[in-house]
């Protein structure tokens, strides 16, 4: 089991590692690149062609204006691929939501939200999961120790008003 992630450009790593910091945190494989759709599209093609030959199980792609590399992972792969609009431009990431969001019929990329890449990684986990009994285990502690947190801080908020 392996996730590709790839970014077209080297300022988007700050918010594509938020991805692979979910992955550690589930040890889950990787292999992160960046390769641009429009400047390296054979470095794009050769890097999803051979994770998809590893048996990758997903892709998660950050791109930001334009936005067209998700799509573009999509088309070299039948491995889910998972965007991530990024904020890149003066629209503030709006543009590559759009972009990545209308995929063609027959090319479909989920979508998370602007700068989504902690979504996306747990979306990639949650893929592996439907077959990998162990990772599955750890994804449903995850989701339990999310609540107990918000069930926590209530508890001290409760508290808090009382007095």
């Amino acid at each position: 089991m392996k996730v590709g992630i790839i970014m077209g450009s080297k300022s988007d790593l700050d918010t594509m590692k938020k991805a692979s910091a979910i992955l550690d945190e589930f040890n889950i494989p990787y292999e992160m690149v960046i390769a641009s759709a429009h400047r390296t599209p054979e470095a794009v093609k050769s890097f999803v062609e051979r994770l998809e030959a590893e048996e990758a199980i997903a892709f998660i792609a950050g791109a930001g204006a334009a936005a067209h590399l998700p799509g573009v992972v999509a088309s070299f792969t039948t491995v889910p691929v998972i965007g991530i609009p990024l904020n890149a431009t003066a629209l503030k990431g709006i543009d590559s939501l759009l972009a990545i969001v209308q995929m063609p019929s027959g090319m479909p990329v989920a979508t998370m939200a602007v700068d989504g890449a902690k979504n996306a990684a747990l979306f990639a986990v949650q893929i592996g999961a439907t077959f990998n009994k162990e990772l599955k285990e750890k994804y449903i502690a995850y989701r339990k120790d999310m609540a107990d947190k918000v069930l926590a801080d209530n508890a001290a908020l409760q508290a808090e008003l009382k007095k």
